[in-house]
This record gives structure tokens, C-alpha cells and sequence, in this order.
């Protein structure tokens, strides 16, 4: 018997035992510190994991979490999957020891997707979009569209069934080098980062849900399409029906219900199961919070952002916002001014967190009324349910503060 399979039980126990005490202790969640440890003890720990399990591997810079949880729920009975969003080597390690359940759905970074599909070997590999993150530690966009591209135009990944956004050219660029890849037709609404070829670095042209570069490179045909409130995938027709807001949760419906019907899962049993999901990791929950209704939605880049004011300017006439800038978060803000606040006109917006006064400043030269709430300060009332956007740590914050309603 070899080292690695001698270490495998071993440190699969101390995953589990640190991650216990981790919560226990009240010092983390529980999702990342065991599998740390247990990849010191064991390095190929991931690898060994996941052997005889069907992996599909959800990634991209927005929208990973729910589109796991919605893969996972339309998969119906026991899966592995890292609710949490744990979605770096030690937190997918803790999610598998968790669960012994041959079917898995994982969030993934996109910095570590090659990494991962190495290790884990998954069937599927969805790709939601590419878009600037985290601007002072992330690399350039394009750079990881040239990664994706590597890994899943390797040989020894020519199995793989790739389920990819056909809206968003870095991902295009991304999957061409795939050779099975279901494109799908989904409504995004971030394409700045994508005004120009990735192969020829000419403008593109962008009409509609429309693109294309005088070099050729152009959108593929789809086999998926989410037309209003209906999705179509292949042959397949059905309503689109959610339980948590916006078109863009309703694009990564699309996406996952794409992977589970080429799982053989039917269309109307997985629409009906991912419909039922009305949160997800305490995101577009209800909270209440000094006798204030809220919802809490997450947003970390300026892509989430425009996804999620999509869906606050047509009611909430106050809309609170919170803004963090540590490790988590990414130390440089400076990708507020890349957000369009601008659709925020004509609401009072509330800002909180750390950096309360970089988005107040940001908001005034958007024409937008802003307040700057101390943290110990309450906000003016307001009857009926207020719109709270965090990015990741201030998000945390507020759930910690808040009740569920």
C-alpha cells in the first residue's frame, strides 16, 4: 500500500476533527482550517477524494455559490457541495470528507480551475463569465481566460463536457479550446471587460445579446437560451420560475439546469427543484434588523453590482449599501467608480462598512443622495423592505447583526 493511500484516512480525520473544533471555538466556519491541515498530511488529498465520484465544477468571477447550490438542489438527493463558498483546494477537501455521496458539486476559484480539474477529474465544467476582481491580488482578466484555455485544450481534458456562456467572449475564448461545449444563451449584463477581441485585440461588436470581430471570432450557436421566461435547452422548453430575484440568477439557472439534463436529469423535475431554492448562503434572504426588513444581496466587483442594481431600481426607494476593503474584499476600492451608480438616481442610499465614505464620495459624483451611517448610528426608518448590497466581509457583518425574519 502506497504513502498516500495510508495518509488518506488519516488526515480525511483530522479534516473533519479540526474543522469541528474550528466551529466549535467560534473562530471559523469550519470549511478551510481542517482541509489546510489535511493537505500538509496528505498532498494529493483532493486527488483521492474525489476518485469514483461524478464531479461537475462550477466556476467563474460572479455567480459561482448560487449556481453550485442551484446544480446541487436540481441534482436532487445527496450531493457534496461546499455551501459555504469555500471554493479553494482546503475547502473542497472539507467538503468531500464531509459527505460520502458519489456525486459532487463544487464551486471552484477561477485562479485554481486548472488546478482542480487536474485533481478531481469532473464531468461537467460550467463557466459563468470572466470580469475584473479583486484588483490587488487577481490577474488580468485576460490572463485567466488564456489559463482556461490551456487547461481544457490539454489532451488529457478532452473528456470533459464544458457548459459555457456564449454571451460573454473571454469565456468563448476560454472553452474554444474545448472539445465537447454547450453554449448557452443567457442575459449578461457585464461585458466591460470584453470590448475587445481576445484573439486579435480588435474592437468587437456588441449588438443586442449579439457579438462579433472583424478577424471571425464571433458568438457561437447556442444550445441553450433563456428567452424572457422561458428556458430552452435543445429540444427541451419550459417556464423559468424562481424564488430568488433577477435575471442574472435566472441566466445561472439556465446554466445549471444545462449540465443536469445532459446528467439525463428531466428538465421540469430540475426546474422545479432549483425553484424552490429562496436563498443561498443567506444571500437575497429577508433579515430584520433595529425593527428594519432587509435583503440582503452580495455583490464584490462591479459586474455583481450592475447584476444587482438591475433588480433594487425598480422598487426599494432606500437602498443601503456596505463596503469593506480587507483581504477578502481585495484592498483597492477603486473599482467603485467602474460601478453604475447612476441607476440609483431618484433613491436614498445608506452607506456603511469601512469604506463608507470612498462609496459616499463615489455616489455624489454620481448624482446619487447619499448618507454616511457610522456603524454604531442607525439610519433613518424606513417602512417596508430596504435593499442591502455588502461586498464579502461587510456582507458577513450583517448577517451576524441580523435575525432571519
Amino acid at each position: 500500500m502506497s504513502k498516500g493511500a495510508l495518509r488518506e484516512p488519516v488526515a480525511s480525520g483530522v479534516v473533519r476533527l479540526v474543522n469541528r473544533l474550528s466551529r466549535l471555538s467560534g473562530r471559523g466556519a469550519g470549511t478551510v482550517a481542517g482541509g489546510r491541515v489535511g493537505l500538509r498530511i496528505c498532498p494529493d488529498l483532493l486527488e483521492r477524494l474525489a476518485r469514483d465520484r461524478t464531479v461537475i465544477a462550477i466556476s467563474g468571477t460572479n455567480g459561482k455559490t448560487t449556481t453550485t447550490a442551484m446544480v446541487a438542489a436540481g441534482w436532487g438527493g445527496d450531493v457534496a457541495v461546499n455551501t459555504t463558498g469555500a471554493n479553494m483546494p482546503a475547502g473542497l477537501v472539507a467538503a468531500l470528507t464531509e459527505s460520502s455521496s458519489v456525486r459532487a458539486a463544487l464551486e471552484v476559484d477561477e485562479a485554481w480551475l486548472p488546478e482542480v480539474i487536474r485533481a478531481t477529474r469532473p464531468r461537467f465544467v460550467v463557466l459563468l463569465n470572466l470580469s475584473r476582481d479583486q484588483l490587488d491580488r487577481a490577474s488580468e482578466v485576460r490572463q485567466m481566460a488564456e489559463r482556461w484555455l490551456r487547461c481544457l485544450n490539454a489532451p488529457e481534458n478532452r473528456e470533459i463536457v464544458v457548459v459555457a456562456n456564449a454571451n460573454d467572449p473571454l469565456v468563448v475564448y476560454a472553452a474554444s479550446g474545448a472539445s465537447d461545449v454547450r453554449w448557452c444563451d443567457v442575459p449578461t449584463v457585464w461585458l466591460l471587460d470584453a470590448t475587445s477581441c481576445p484573439r486579435c485585440t480588435r474592437p468587437l461588436v456588441h449588438e443586442d445579446r449579439d457579438w462579433h470581430c472583424a478577424c471571425g471570432f464571433a458568438k457561437p450557436v447556442s444550445t441553450t437560451v433563456l428567452d424572457g421566461q422561458t428556458v430552452s435547452v435543445g429540444e427541451l422548453r419550459a417556464p423559468m420560475t424562481l424564488s430568488v430575484p433577477g435575471t442574472f440568477n435566472e441566466a445561472n439557472a439556465a446554466m445549471a439546469l444545462t449540465a443536469l439534463v445532459a446528467m439525463d436529469v428531466p428538465l421540469e423535475q430540475a426546474l422545479q427543484r432549483v425553484g424552490t431554492l429562496s436563498n443561498v448562503a443567506g444571500r437575497f434572504s429577508r433579515r430584520q434588523w433595529r425593527n428594519q426588513t432587509l435583503q440582503l444581496m452580495l455583490a464584490k466587483n462591479p459586474a455583481g453590482f450592475a447584476a444587482v442594481l438591475s433588480t433594487v431600481t425598480e422598487g426599494n426607494d432606500d437602498v443601503w449599501i456596505a463596503i469593506n476593503a480587507q483581504i477578502a474584499d481585495g484592498h483597492d476600492p477603486s473599482w467603485l467608480y467602474d460601478v453604475p451608480f447612476e441607476q440609483l438616481r431618484g433613491h436614498r442610499v445608506c452607506c456603511f462598512g469601512e469604506r463608507r465614505l470612498d462609496l459616499a464620495t463615489r455616489l455624489d459624483y454620481a448624482g446619487v443622495e447619499a448618507l454616511v451611517i457610522d456603524d454604531d448610528s442607525a439610519p433613518p426608518a424606513f417602512e417596508g423592505t430596504v435593499a442591502l448590497i455588502a461586498n464579502y466581509t461587510a456582507f458577513a457583518q450583517w448577517i451576524a447583526r441580523s435575525s432571519p425574519c
